[in-house]
């Protein structure tokens, strides 16, 4: 059984489950070229939130030009690093209690420019 979305692609498999619209493989096994580096200033941010995560802090690193798998290895890198847990999220790495004095140091010593960001 399959869904198939309004334009007509295979967008869920019963076989593999989610598919990519674009080629109909598996996500994790896309042959489309759609995921590039993503566009921004170069610039990433490290900041710090605890809205809607029920009073618990969390630091968010964004706008970096990482993509697919590179991006997640960082992810990984950065939690170990810290010794705390997160996701990754729409490209946005998420971080374990407030950690932005060390996330700055690391991610200035791999060659970002790296901000803090918000209050």
């Amino acid at each position: 059984m399959s869904k198939k979305s309004s334009s007509g692609g295979l967008v869920y498999s019963t076989e593999f489950g989610r598919a990519c619209p674009g080629c109909g493989n598996p996500v994790d096994q896309c042959s489309c070229d759609t995921e590039d580096t993503p566009k921004g200033d170069g610039i990433v941010r490290v900041s710090r939130e605890s809205k809607g995560r029920g009073g618990k802090v969390v630091t968010l690193v964004s706008g970096i030009p990482l993509a697919g798998a590179e991006l997640k290895t960082l992810a990984k890198e950065l939690k170990k690093k810290c010794g705390v847990g997160g996701a990754l999220k729409d490209g946005v790495v998420e971080i374990q209690g407030d950690q932005r004095d060390l996330l700055v140091s690391e991610l200035s010593k791999r060659g970002f420019t790296v901000k803090k960001a918000g209050g």
